[in-house]
């Protein structure tokens, strides 16, 4: 049986902001949000990418959220170039660790324009515990205030990503692997594009395997 999240409205920066939301009622849940790609491009919470994750963490035993940034469906305000944007990300990881106060793990993860925010936000919030970022784009955003990344992680890019230089992605994995303390896995996806139309499976399980074997320590 299928398992329903709820349609939520949690308090912004610049007003509501429109959220699904799933509760896992098992006592020390770890908690998630996922964030979603550039609103500017069509981007929404019920993008493809976005929806396989949150049912990732659905399936690993998570409390999770997805919202809608700013100016985005029935969330109010306008597109602010990813300010706004990071506060609402912040906002909605606040919201969610009132709800489960007893949390085991805080993950947080995002897709394109939402993963930049992804990465912005584990600076900011030292309870993040593990991040998964889908197809970011560091040959279009400066990814170096990743110095150092403060947690390990799990980074997904797709093999033809057709918006991503294969270089840029080769120097932001050198880069991180020489920081000590934390492991980012590299994880590519065999002919998949920026948006991995036809290889979303293969995406979820990829993604499924490293949550499942990061979880397990609960």
């Amino acid at each position: 049986m299928k398992q329903k999240s709820l349609e939520i409205f949690i308090a912004g920066p610049s007003g509501r902001l429109e959220a699904k939301y799933f509760k896992n009622e098992k006592k020390g849940s770890p908690i998630a949000i996922v964030l979603q790609p550039h609103p500017q491009y069509g981007g929404t919470m019920n993008n493809r990418v976005v929806q396989e994750a949150f049912n990732v963490f659905i399936k690993n035993g998570f409390s999770v959220l997805r919202l809608n940034f700013r100016g985005v469906g029935k969330s109010e305000g306008t597109f602010d170039n990813g300010q706004g944007e990071l506060s609402d990300a912040a906002a909605a990881l606040d919201w969610i660790e009132r709800e489960n106060q007893d949390y085991s793990q805080c993950w947080v993860s995002g897709f394109s324009f939402g993963s930049l925010i992804c990465m912005q936000l584990i600076m900011r919030r030292p309870e993040v515990t593990r991040f998964v970022a889908i197809a970011p784009q560091p040959n279009v955003y400066d990814f170096t205030f990743l110095a150092p990344c403060p947690t390990s992680g799990q980074i997904i890019f797709g093999e033809k990503d057709e918006l991503v230089s294969k270089d840029s992605i080769n120097d932001l994995n050198f880069r991180l692997k020489n920081q000590k303390g934390i492991e980012v896995d590299f994880a590519e996806i065999k002919n998949a594009n920026h948006f991995f139309n036809t290889k979303e499976n293969e995406l979820k399980e990829v993604m499924n395997t490293y949550v499942e074997k990061n979880t397990e320590l609960i």
